[in-house]
């Protein structure tokens, strides 16, 4: 691959998560603080992205795969994401933000997949080439999170009550329009399916891939994916108001911990799969979890604030060691036939269903422990998601049989 298209791949996926990151990190705080929004309306903002993964393998399936290159359609999807950051910028009242939100992520969660076509379509040995493109993702969205904290301090007390966290969807909507007119520039990625082939939903929603429940290890991997999925949710959710409610300075800027460790963990994750194989990166994985949950439960902003700090770090063992091991084992179980359509229905399953339903429970928990002052009762609501994440972890370990799993780095 050309140093220059590395560059303009390298930049994409930097803008591509600085556009993620820019925003979805603070939704709750600004949804709660400057909406007034219930703790039930802030699930159903950040449920918006479970709507979002379920609706775009049709996206993706239809048109992208069939009719138009990968790269219009990611400009056309960023204009159009970028006309509607700036009306989430605009809103006032959650009603209509709801409807704007809802309508961006059905627009953005199918450019995730885009950008990853673009790049494979320009790299010869992805297993080698793509993780060093993919993390310019990663740094993209530290560099959001550091930006709202450090540079702009739209997340602290003071300007959080004067309304500046609503800045953070006109720096999207910009960040959006940049990456919008940018793709156009990109490598051209033609459609690979042939038009005239019948497609059936079953195919657009990776459900050719069923026949891999017929392998008990494959199905409990799935389950416990669904699962785990339901914890994780309440991070998403829950941790920026938390730290932000609790007192911790520049709270969207220390979160960024956890995407510094996601780069170190990802780089270790080869050869702690290669050693300890499949079955104890999943469970070191979700130990993990229970742990963060523990450390944000029972932590604080003062003499106990390494707990925190640690329970943000986590968050690279949380995702890479379950996530990435993750993929890794669906694609050495699919086989050739179905490498794409299995993907598919775990990111279904993940991101659409397990997070859909967690975000909701996250909602209803959150709304149990509020306090008549408007803060909660944080220790408790976290043990939720721990007790969750320890169950999902035992019922892992005593079901998943161990087996080896072929893995090139």
């Amino acid at each position: 691959m050309k140093n220059a298209v590395r560059a303009q791949l390298c930049s994409m996926m930097f803008l591509e998560f600085f556009i993620w990151g820019a925003w979805f990190v603070t939704l709750g705080t600004f949804l709660g603080n400057n909406l007034q929004a219930t703790d039930g309306e802030i699930a159903l903002a950040f449920s918006t992205q479970s709507w979002g993964a379920i609706i775009a393998p049709f996206v993706i399936g239809i048109i992208a795969d069939r009719y138009f290159n990968a790269e219009r359609i990611l400009g056309v999807l960023h204009l159009l994401g970028a006309v509607l950051m700036y009306l989430m910028y605009e809103s006032s009242a959650f009603e209509g933000f709801y409807i704007l939100v809802l309508a961006y992520m059905i627009v953005y969660m199918p450019t995730l997949a885009l950008v990853n076509s673009v790049s494979f379509n320009q790299m010869k040995n992805p297993a080698k080439e793509f993780s060093l493109v993919r993390v310019f993702g990663t740094l993209g969205w530290i560099v959001a999170g550091l930006s709202i904290s450090f540079i702009f301090h739209w997340d602290k007390g003071e300007s959080i009550e004067q309304g500046f966290l609503k800045n953070t969807f006109l720096m999207t909507a910009l960040a959006s329009l940049l990456l919008g007119l940018f793709s156009f520039t990109l490598p051209k990625t033609p459609p690979k399916v042939i038009r005239s082939k019948n497609v059936t939903i079953k195919e657009i929603l990776g459900l050719d891939s069923l026949g891999l429940f017929k392998d008990r290890n494959f199905l409990v991997f799935f389950l416990s994916s669904v699962l785990i999925c339901i914890p994780l949710a309440f991070y998403y959710q829950n941790a920026n108001p938390f730290l932000v409610e609790i007192g911790m300075d520049n709270a969207t800027g220390k979160m960024t911990i956890g995407q510094i460790s996601e780069i170190a963990f990802m780089l270790l994750l080869p050869y702690f799969f290669t050693k300890f194989g499949f079955k104890k990166t999943i469970l070191v994985a979700m130990g993990a979890w229970v742990l963060r949950y523990m450390l944000f439960a029972y932590g604080n902003v003062n003499e106990l604030g390494f707990m925190l700090i640690i329970g943000i770090a986590l968050h690279g063992i949380c995702y890479d060691f379950f996530f990435v091991s993750g993929q890794i084992y669906t694609d050495s179980k699919a086989g050739e036939a179905y490498k794409s359509s299995a993907q598919g229905l775990i990111t279904l399953a993940t991101y659409g269903i397990g997070m859909l339903i967690g975000f909701w429970i996250a909602g209803k928990i959150s709304t149990w422990y509020l306090l008549e002052d408007g803060t909660h009762i944080w220790k408790t609501i976290w043990m939720y998601p721990a007790g969750f994440a320890f169950v999902v972890f035992v019922l892992f370990a005593i079901f998943f049989k161990t087996e080896k799993i072929d893995y090139q780095s």
